[in-house]
């Protein structure tokens, strides 16, 4: 059970380095391969396999390899214990090649097989603890991606219009058509709630019911980065007006996941609600024309992203699957590799020069400044920036700073080798590849040019940020004490905006309230009384005079009165 971990890893991290070296070929020779093999042909509308082979999808195939490489090997301690380890590699291995079947598809019929296979795989993958709130969970994920996936099967009968599946032909050129408007529109529907934006977003967290290091893999690479690599390649055809809607959404997304990671308390939970608020990012310098700049921490992202949750998930089962950072404390001294991982993970999420987070996060922070934005944009924007500095540093002071509440005889210690080796393979690449992707993918400098107050407004809102986090993790009594005085207030912005209330509740409210008003007024009420039960009562009383009349009374009655006749007569 084992060897197939390390069967799997070795065979994924090979095939990323292929596909590296390949991606920096086609870069370097400008090349992009097109391969199409028809399949069969219906109303003159062939139905091909088509693969797209550019610098873009050999580049995300060759992240999502190596991530996946790292994530199955770090999973054979993590999982060690776990009876069926081999059906859990397979779903992941299904997972990975659900996604690389996305990446390579410019075909909408090809692109819905790998979207359904992440929808379905991942739904066994949340429920694969086999409890009440590991199905809650993956009934909520899967219900919530199929409204994408049935937007994606609906732009796939609007793409019949133009006799070929093809998207990649027709975006610029039909960018002003009815059919390829509805299109787009569907598209970046479906777009919305696999990458999780408002209003879909409860799902995300409560993907966290995952096994840990399918956690890692879903925030990082797989799932949730769909959404924006399927706007990457949709970029083109998008309006003006469809931008605008996204920009307003994915800003609200990011502010949203921001302010409720303050208030999060579940370590998991915590870094879910960080991976929604980058997704926000992603789409917000998308909306902008960014396309390049959102796919640039796309990649850098799913580097530190992974690294993080791997982290985290060594510090819950080195404390006993305890997930709540206010047991947690001081474990810098009893976890000191895995501290050290997880700090230079969350600095790379902050921005911190010269990691590989900063390199794309300053860039989309410059571009976006020197755009012509209006304030709410511009604000909401640098405030996002802050919140996502104030949670890393909430995070680093609970996990480092206080003291251990777990146990008196808590006896932490660093032997999981295995796992460690895993988290190491990614920490160079989190440190040293956001330059080398800088260097590779922009082939022209941007040059940003902004007054001096702008361009320090990134600095400060870290710095603000920085010590926001520390004074709400210091003087937690403070925001425990406010939290109980506004507690409407603070159960509203710990549950992002009642969106999973409004998602579960919400959406099964009225229709079981109506159910119940159908069942006790018509089918046990007037529809009881006027119709079956009625119906009954009229049958039983005929049939009670039909057996009257076909008792053979009548017949016996007439029998008798003429015998009475005859005796009278004679």
């Amino acid at each position: 059970m084992v060897n197939i971990c390390i069967r799997y890893s070795m065979f994924f991290l090979v095939f990323s380095l292929t596909l590296f070296f390949t991606s920096i070929w086609l870069m370097m020779q400008n090349l992009v391969y097109f391969f199409e093999y028809e399949l069969l042909l219906l109303n003159s509308s062939p139905i091909l396999m088509t693969i797209l082979i550019d610098w873009m999808s050999t580049l995300f195939m060759s992240f999502v390899l190596f991530i996946s490489s790292m994530v199955i090997f770090y999973s054979k301690e993590y999982m060690g214990d776990d009876l069926n380890l081999d059906r859990f590699i397979l779903l992941v291995v299904m997972f990975v090649f659900s996604m690389m079947f996305l990446i390579i598809s410019p075909n909408l019929i090809s692109i819905l097989l790998g979207w359904d296979g992440l929808g379905l795989v991942s739904y066994c993958l949340v429920i694969y603890y086999q409890n009440v709130k590991s199905l809650n969970a993956g009934m909520i994920t899967a219900l919530t991606n199929r409204i994408g996936d049935v937007a994606l099967l609906m732009s796939i009968a609007w793409m019949l219009n133009y006799g070929s599946w093809n998207y990649v032909f027709y975006l610029e050129e039909m960018k002003s058509s009815g059919y390829m408007i509805t299109v787009t529109i569907l598209v970046i529907l479906a777009a919305l709630t696999k990458s999780a934006q408002i209003p879909f977003s409860s799902w995300l967290p409560a993907a966290m019911a995952a096994p840990t290091p399918v956690s890692s893999l879903v925030h990082s690479s797989t799932l949730v980065t769909a959404g924006v690599y399927l706007l990457i390649r949709f970029n083109y055809s998008m309006s003006e007006e469809m931008l605008y809607v996204l920009l307003f959404i994915s800003s609200m997304t990011m502010f949203m996941s921001g302010l409720g990671a303050n208030f999060e308390f579940d370590l998991k939970k915590i870094i879910a609600l960080s991976t929604l608020s980058q997704l926000g990012l992603m789409m917000m310098i998308l909306s902008l024309g960014g396309y390049k700049l959102a796919f640039f921490h796309l990649l850098t992202h799913a580097l530190f992203k992974a690294l993080l949750f791997m982290c985290a998930g060594n510090v819950i089962h080195s404390m006993s699957n305890c997930q709540d950072i206010r047991y947690m404390g001081s474990l810098a001294q009893s976890l000191p590799l895995t501290c050290s991982f997880l700090n230079i993970c969350n600095l790379s999420l902050c921005g911190v020069p010269f990691l590989s987070g900063f390199y794309s996060k300053d860039l989309i922070a410059e571009v976006l400044s020197m755009n012509y934005i209006n304030m709410y944009i511009y604000v909401v924007f640098y405030v996002s920036i802050g919140l996502t500095v104030s949670y890393s540093f909430r995070l680093v002071y609970y996990l480092f700073v206080g003291d251990l509440n777990f146990s008196g005889l808590m006896n932490l210690s660093e032997k999981s080798y295995v796992m460690l080796k895993g988290m190491g393979g990614l920490i160079f690449l989190v440190v040293f590849m956001g330059s080398s992707l800088s260097w590779m993918i922009f082939d022209e400098f941007y040059l940003v040019v902004l007054p001096y107050m702008m361009k320090m407004m990134t600095l400060a809102m870290i710095m603000i940020g920085a010590g926001l986090g520390y004074m709400m993790a210091k003087f937690a009594l403070i925001s425990y004490n406010w939290s109980l005085s506004n507690i409407g207030m603070s159960f509203y912005l710990s549950g992002m905006w009642h969106m999973p209330i409004l998602s579960t509740f919400g959406m099964n409210y009225v229709p079981v309230y109506m159910g119940n008003l159908y069942i006790k007024s018509l089918d046990q009420g007037w529809a009881e009384f006027y119709g079956s039960q009625n119906l009954y009562n009229q049958l039983s009383r005929n049939s009670q005079l039909m057996q009257l009349i076909l008792g053979n009374n009548i017949k016996l009655y007439y029998i008798l009165m003429v015998i009475f006749l005859a005796f009278i007569l004679i």
